[in-house]
C-alpha cells in the first residue's frame, strides 16, 4: 500500500471539509490519555527536558558549518542552550536547487502521501512540541499543546488538501478537436502544474508552528522545496516538524533537502540574504509590518505575509453585559495579548451601552471589564495558565510604557506563577483614550494592552474601526449589538475593510480564535497581510499551469 492509499480517505475528508466549512478536526485538541496514550504527556515532557543543553541532531542535513542556538525560556528566564546545525545561505539554496529537480517531478498523489504521513508522525510528538512551545514562546500549556500540535496539524492538512485539489482541478491531457468543414483538426494537449521554485518560510517568535506549517506544506504539496527559517528565539517546535518531514522523505528515498531548516542567531541573521537570493521564488512571512512590507516589495518574488494589525471591538448594545465583559476580558488575558488576533481598541459610545435593563455607562462598563480582568488574573487555577508568560522583554517594556497614554483604569502588576517562580509576567493594562487621539490607537501595541476609546456614538465607533483596518490593517474584529440594522452596518463596513467580524461572542468562544477548514486567517485585503490561510490563492500562486500541444497522428 502506498502512502497515498494509506491516507487517501483522510485527504478526501479534508477536501470535503474545505467546501462544507463546518466543524472538522482531524487531530483531537484534547490532550487526554484516552486519545494520545497514558504516558504521552510525561514522555513528551521528558523528551523536551532531555534536549536542554544538547545538540538537536535529528535533522538529515549533513556537514553543518557550525552549531548555535539562542533560545530562552520565558518561564525560567534562562537559556535553553540547545544548539542546531548552521548552514550558509549559498549552502541552503544550493541544496534546495538540486532537490527541486527531484521534487517537482513527483506526482501530486505521492507528494500528498508523504506529507500526510509526516503529519501522522508529528502527531506522536504533540506533547514534546507543546513543552518546546511553552519554553520558547511563553504560551500556557493548553494553548501550547493545541496551537502547536493539533491546530497546527489541521492547518497543515488544510494546505495539503487545498493544494492537492487545485493540482487536480483540470485534466492532465485531452484530445482537442475543432470542426474545419471537410475535416476535423485534432490536437493532443497536455497541461503541467509547474512549481515556482525554492520557498522560504520565515517564522515568528510567538507561534512558531501554527504560523509556519501552512506555508511549508502549501509549498511542498505543490512541488516546491522549502527552507524553513525560524525565529532565533523559537526554533525547537518547528525543528521537530522539519525533522519528521525529513525522516519520511528519507524512508521513501527522496532527497531530504526538499525541506531544510535554516537556523540563524540574533547577531548573525540570514533572513534578508535568503529572501533576496535570486533563486528563492516564494516567501512566507509572519511578523512586523516594516519587514513584511520590505519583503512584499522584493522584485521577482511571490510573497505571502501576515503582518501586524489594529484589532477593534465595537460595543453598541448587549443582552447580558456581564457575559460580554467576561468574554473580552478573557480575550485580552489569553496568552497575555500576544496573539495577532487579540483585541486592542474598544470603541464605546460616551452615552453608554444599551442593555435590556437600561444604559450601562462608559465608566460602569470599564469597571466591569477591569473587574473581570482581575478576577481571572487572581484565580490561581486559571490565571497563570491563561496568561502564560511574555515571550520578549520588549513586550514587557511596552506594557509599562502604555500606562502613559491616558487615564489608567488598570495598571499592569506582578503575580506569581506557582509552577515557574521566575516567569516573565505582565498582567493587562487598561487605558482610557479619547476618540480624537488617533495617534495613540492607530498602531499595534503588541501585548496585554487594552484601550477604551470613548466615541460620540456607535456610528463613529464603526467609522474609526473601519478606518483603522483600512489604514493600518486588522486581522479580527469583535462587535456587540442587539440591533439588526446596526449589525448589518458593521458587517458591511468592516467587509469593505476586509476584516472578519465576530458578533456577540459570550461563553467559550473568543475573537482571538480561528478554526481550520472554516475560518480564513487574514483576508489579504488590508495592510495586515496580503495572504489568507487558506483560500485557493494561497496555493495556486505557488505554481503555474503550462500547456503543450501537438497534432494527433492519424
Amino acid at each position: 500500500m502506498s502512502l497515498f492509499q494509506k491516507h487517501e480517505a483522510s485527504l478526501k475528508q479534508a477536501i470535503q471539509a474545505l467546501h462544507a466549512r463546518t466543524f472538522y478536526a482531524a487531530f483531537p485538541e484534547n490532550p487526554s490519555p484516552a486519545t494520545y496514550g497514558e504516558t504521552a504527556d510525561a514522555d513528551g515532557q521528558a523528551k523536551f527536558k532531555s534536549r536542554i543543553g544538547q545538540k538537536f541532531d535529528e535533522l538529515k542535513q549533513p556537514n553543518p558549518e557550525g552549531w548555535a542556538g539562542q533560545e530562552e525560556s520565558p518561564y525560567l528566564q534562562e537559556a535553553l542552550k540547545i544548539t542546531y546545525p548552521i548552514f550558509s545561505v549559498p549552502t541552503l539554496v544550493g541544496r534546495a536547487s538540486r532537490a527541486f529537480d527531484t521534487w517537482r517531478k513527483v506526482n501530486a498523489k505521492d507528494r500528498a502521501g508523504i506529507l500526510m504521513e509526516s503529519l501522522d508522525r508529528v502527531k506522536g510528538r504533540f506533547f514534546e512540541i507543546a513543552y518546546a512551545t511553552m519554553h520558547t514562546t511563553g504560551q500556557g500549556y493548553m494553548m501550547a499543546f493545541q496551537a502547536s500540535g493539533p491546530h497546527a496539524a489541521d492547518r497543515a492538512l488544510e494546505a495539503i488538501a487545498s493544494g492537492y485539489e487545485e493540482l487536480n482541478r483540470f485534466p492532465s491531457s485531452a484530445i482537442w478537436e475543432k470542426p474545419m468543414g471537410k475535416y476535423n483538426l485534432q490536437l493532443h494537449k497536455e497541461w503541467r502544474a509547474v512549481p515556482k521554485g525554492i520557498s522560504t518560510v520565515i517564522g515568528c517568535s510567538t507561534f512558531p508552528t501554527w504560523n509556519s506549517v501552512t506555508g511549508i506544506y502549501g509549498s511542498l504539496v505543490t512541488g516546491n522545496p522549502v527552507i524553513v527559517k525560524p525565529h532565533p528565539g523559537a526554533i525547537l517546535p518547528i525543528a521537530i516538524v522539519v525533522a519528521e518531514i525529513q525522516k519520511v522523505l528519507a524512508e521513501n528515498n527522496f532527497d531530504t533537502n526538499i525541506c531544510q531548516l535554516g537556523v540563524d542567531t540574533f547577531d548573525k541573521m540570514i533572513t534578508k540574504e535568503l529572501a533576496e537570493h535570486p533563486d528563492v521564488k516564494l516567501i512566507d512571512f509572519t511578523g512586523n509590518s516594516l519587514f513584511g512590507s520590505y519583503l512584499e516589495a522584493l522584485p521577482g518574488k511571490t510573497v505571502f505575509t501576515e503582518k501586524t494589525g489594529v484589532n477593534s471591538v465595537i460595543l453598541d448594545s448587549a443582552e447580558d453585559i456581564d457575559k460580554v465583559a467576561a468574554n473580552i476580558a478573557f480575550s485580552v488575558n489569553l496568552y497575555s495579548g500576544q496573539m495577532c488576533t487579540a483585541p486592542q481598541n474598544f470603541f464605546i459610545p460616551e452615552s453608554g451601552i444599551d442593555t435590556p435593563s437600561g444604559k450601562v455607562s462608559f465608566d460602569q462598563f470599564a469597571q466591569k471589564f477591569v473587574d473581570n480582568l482581575n478576577s481571572l488574573v487572581d484565580n490561581p487555577k486559571a490565571g497563570p495558565f491563561v496568561l502564560g508568560a511574555v515571550q520578549s522583554k520588549k513586550t514587557s517594556e511596552r506594557v509599562l510604557e502604555s500606562e502613559k497614554l491616558g487615564k489608567v483604569w488598570l495598571k499592569s502588576r506582578s503575580f506569581e506563577n506557582p509552577m515557574f517562580k521566575k516567569a516573565r509576567l505582565a498582567t493587562p493594562v487598561v487605558v482610557e483614550v479619547d476618540a480624537s487621539k488617533k495617534e495613540i490607537f492607530s498602531k499595534e501595541l503588541f501585548g496585554p494592552i487594552a484601550l477604551l476609546i470613548k466615541t460620540k456614538n456607535t456610528d463613529q465607533s464603526i467609522s474609526l474601526a473601519k478606518e483603522m483596518a483600512l489604514t493600518h490593517g486588522a486581522i479580527s474584529c469583535g462587535a456587540y449589538t442587539t440591533n439588526p440594522t446596526t449589525k448589518e452596518k458593521i458587517a458591511d463596513e468592516m467587509s469593505l475593510a476586509s476584516t472578519p467580524v465576530s458578533f456577540n461572542l459570550t461563553g467559550g468562544i473568543y475573537m482571538n480564535q480561528n478554526a481550520a477548514f472554516s475560518d480564513y486567517h487574514v483576508t489579504g485585503g488590508n495592510p495586515s497581510g496580503n495572504a489568507s490561510f487558506t483560500n485557493p490563492d494561497y496555493v495556486t500562486k505557488r505554481f503555474t499551469w503550462v500547456g503543450h500541444r501537438e497534432p494527433v497522428k492519424v
